[in-house]
């Protein structure tokens, strides 16, 4: 499959449902050796270090192509998640950030939470490069997409109509990224994600924004099948509106009406 397959299908997608920011693409990579030319460090090329989910909007509101690696990142959640840090426990020390944080109660409670978060092992990958779909100049193993629920009904809708997989979705409020950038790679499958606090303070990640994200290969059946799914009964996006009936009006406008010779 072609790069500009890819890309065809995401401003399909795009296009089809309106969506306000481009369509990201996503790939771990072993090292920083492997970014394409034009990749936009962080550290080296804004003189500062960001969380992730910037990165994310960096993309696909920029339309930046911005690579990661671990000087690049200051986002502890997502440096341990990711293999990013000399954690050799991850569970446990994400446990103890969320009960450092009042997220949890104890960081028993936290480290039962953060067990059931898609992480990495320690230095299993090296870097992360993150792009707008439209110009990505690899093959992702992740495709993201930030849009409104009713839009992000649609993606359900054209997932389902071929694998017959309902998409999954876990919700914690926190450390999303890995539910919309890792889960999908890892698992094979579509994930909801409901973005977290580091989103929406960091990365302009708005109150009706959320994510749905499947696996790259994933990407042009899902953009075939949305032109499919529901067509029959006229399910599309804006949402169509059923405006054939009669409404019931209060009883004293009814009366009223009688009185007037209008009803």
């Amino acid at each position: 499959m072609t790069d500009s397959r890819l890309a065809e299908a995401g401003e399909r997608i795009r296009g089809t449902l309106r969506l306000k920011t481009q369509p990201v693409a996503v790939k771990f990579l072993k090292d920083a050796g492997e970014f394409p030319n034009k990749t936009r460090r962080p550290l080296a090329d804004l003189g500062k270090k960001v969380a992730l989910c910037q990165a994310v909007s960096m993309a696909r509101i920029y339309g930046w192509s911005v690579g990661i690696a671990k000087e690049d990142l200051v986002c502890v959640p997502a440096a341990i998640a990711f293999g990013f840090s000399d954690a050799e426990d991850t569970a446990a020390a994400l446990g103890k950030l969320f009960c450092q944080g009042s997220y949890s109660r104890t960081e028993e409670i936290g480290k039962a939470e953060a067990g059931q978060i898609t992480r990495l092992d320690r230095g299993a990958y090296g870097a992360i490069i993150i792009a707008p779909l439209a110009r990505a100049a690899f093959a992702p193993d992740t495709v993201v997409f930030y849009g409104n629920p009713a839009q992000l009904m649609r993606l359900v809708h054209a997932w389902t109509y071929t694998t017959g997989r309902r998409a999954e979705g876990r919700f914690g409020g926190k450390v999303e990224c890995t539910e919309y950038l890792l889960a999908p790679f890892l698992t094979g499958t579509a994930r909801i994600a409901v973005p977290g606090t580091g989103d929406r303070v960091f990365s302009l990640t708005q109150d009706d924004e959320i994510v749905f994200a499947v696996p790259g290969a994933s990407l042009t059946e899902v953009a075939d099948s949305l032109a499919e799914a529901g067509k029959k009964v006229g399910a599309t996006y804006p949402v169509p509106v059923f405006l054939n009936f009669q409404p019931e009006f209060p009883k004293q406008f009814k009366e009223l009406g009688k009185e007037l010779g209008i009803s």
